[in-house]
């Protein structure tokens, strides 16, 4: 692939860019983001089964919320 640096970033040529792959979950921190809201309060909706997660690893691992679940839930609160 071709690579062009330019002011301390690289820039990849159009034409041998792959895509990158769809994201079909959500961090907490995603949530934190779009919500504009603590862990708290996201933790808070993943406990009242607001939107469909899992967790990565098992018991204590990390959270991660199904995209479509949570974005239907949203737009349902707009």
């Amino acid at each position: 692939s071709c690579q062009i640096f330019i002011e301390g970033f690289y820039e990849v040529d159009p034409a041998s860019a792959v895509a990158a792959p769809e994201r079909r979950c959500y961090t907490v921190e995603d949530l934190q983001i779009i919500l504009a809201c603590g862990r708290e309060t996201v933790y808070t909706l993943l406990k009242k089964n607001e939107f469909r997660w899992f967790r990565v690893g098992g018991t204590g691992g990390a959270y991660r919320i199904s995209k479509k679940s949570f974005d239907e839930w949203l737009d349902n609160k707009i």
